[in-house]
């Protein structure tokens, strides 16, 4: 599995970006899966449904299963939360994991920025990051060294990300 990591603030477009380049990177013919890191507390379980009930009953895992998806929840009721490696050794088989967040993990990653959002770059204090989309042009001074795309050209980074994993495609010649 190779794996390529997306990078940045909250409300940067990471999410957005990953929606262009998916259908992009998946009619090549390469199986790709996502892993998204939120700092935020989730539930994709709703109350009064089994599933939930079986958790808040203290089940550790609960598998849910249907003929067109599942889904594994785990609880980890105070143990610490796993690493990167620790859930991309959970995935089925694939090419390529693309990795939301997860920002201070040792994988090429793509940083995307917005200077509007008032935060300041990643890519200084994060060797891994690589490339840096943006809304806005930046100084070439301050994105010296990074390989620098509109955050509105899904085609353009879709190709630097098959050519930075080597993934096998020609990634010049796709889209």
């Amino acid at each position: 599995m190779k794996v390529f990591g997306v990078a940045g603030y909250s409300g940067s477009g990471k999410t957005t970006l990953l929606e262009k380049v998916l259908p992009l990177v998946t009619a090549t013919g390469l199986r790709v899966s996502v892993i998204k890191h939120t700092h935020h507390q989730f539930d994709i379980d709703r109350p009064g449904k089994d599933s939930f009930r079986h958790r808040q009953a203290g089940a550790s895992e609960v598998l849910l299963a249907s003929s067109s998806r599942w889904v594994l929840m785990n609880e980890l009721r105070g143990a610490r939360e796993p690493s990167l490696a620790e859930h991309l050794a959970r995935f089925s088989p694939c090419d390529l994991v693309l990795v939301e967040g997860f920002k201070n993990e040792a994988v090429p990653t793509l940083e995307v920025y917005r200077p509007a959002n008032g935060k300041p770059p990643l890519w200084p204090d994060h060797r891994q990051i690589i490339a840096v989309a943006s809304d806005q042009p930046l100084p070439v001074s301050l994105a010296a060294g990074l390989a620098s795309f509109d955050l509105n050209d899904g085609p353009a980074i879709a190709r630097f990300i098959l050519s930075a994993v080597q993934t096998g495609e020609d990634a010049d010649a796709l889209f």
